[in-house]
């Protein structure tokens, strides 16, 4: 008897690349023009980007400045959730950047719920904040990724497929 195939879908980024993004974001603060000589920062923490700066343009800049070090190190921009910009003291304003990990749990429905409409012999099932998909048959697995990376572009988080045995 042959044993069941698996993958987890999950939502997760690298922390390490992400670290290195924050930092040459830094490193560019202090040598562009526009910037070198406001009071900007950016501070990354566990669950969050935090940006102050002098005023919104300024902080438009910085966040564009973020998402294109996010490209160049194969982090999706999905991971980030914006929130309004607030005003900070000494005239300054903020925005925090929350950052996006797991799949919450009408996220991981919804996965299923595409899987369970291609008709293929697999089942999946949420666990915490990830989604397991089994099957007999790996092209059937391989559907189900095939799939899913179709609907991507309805799902407001990046996906990664691990641990297929």
């Amino acid at each position: 008897m042959a044993k069941d195939a698996s993958f987890d879908i999950v939502s997760d980024f690298d922390k390490q690349e992400l670290t290195n993004a924050v930092d040459q974001v830094k490193r560019e603060l202090s040598t562009r023009f526009d910037l070198k000589d406001s009071s900007s920062d950016i501070i990354l923490d566990d669950k969050a980007i935090n940006i102050t700066t002098n005023d919104e343009m300024k902080l438009k800049n910085i966040f564009d400045i973020l998402q294109s070090k996010l490209i160049k190190r194969n982090l999706s921009l999905k991971i980030l959730d914006p929130q309004k910009v607030e005003n900070a003291l000494g005239g300054n304003v903020k925005q925090e950047i929350k950052l996006k990990k797991g799949l919450s749990t009408e996220l991981a429905k919804k996965i299923t719920g595409y899987i369970k409409d291609t008709k293929l012999k697999v089942q999946a099932s949420i666990q915490g904040d990830s989604v397991r998909v089994t099957g007999k048959s790996r092209d059937d697995l391989q559907n189900v990724i095939k799939a899913i990376r179709e609907k991507e572009n309805e799902i407001d988080a990046p996906l990664q497929f691990t641990n297929y045995r």
